[in-house]
């Protein structure tokens, strides 16, 4: 079994910054995809942005050239760095990992993006 857990949320003005951390613990081998989905409220959840191993990386449309998901393979680490956050970066964000064929998440770390 993986536990993520993520941190690095909270308040932030329209244009300004948030980076989060989500670690990894739990399992012996390599996770394949790390990344993170955010949920807003009365929305479903949806993909932020995702990094293999590999490091290939996917972004949501909404999100490219703002955020940049990385990730410290040795750690078992993946940061969202978010920038220029707008209003409707407002969700709670979860962090999320593809382990053996099998979907972990996080508990979510709120974002909150004042106007």
């Amino acid at each position: 079994q993986v536990q993520l857990e993520e941190s690095g949320g909270g308040l932030a003005q329209a244009g300004g910054s948030l980076r989060l951390s989500c670690a990894a613990s739990g399992g012996i081998f390599s996770i394949n995809t790390m990344g993170w989905y955010r949920q807003a409220p009365g929305k479903q959840r949806e993909l932020v942005a995702t990094a293999t191993n590999g490091g290939s990386t996917n972004y949501a449309d909404s999100v490219k050239g703002r955020f940049t998901i990385s990730r410290d393979n040795a750690k078992r680490t993946v940061y969202l760095q978010m920038n220029s956050l707008k209003p409707e970066d407002t969700a709670v964000y979860y962090c999320n990992a593809q382990y053996l064929h099998i979907t972990y998440w996080g508990q979510g770390t709120q974002v909150t993006v004042s106007s």
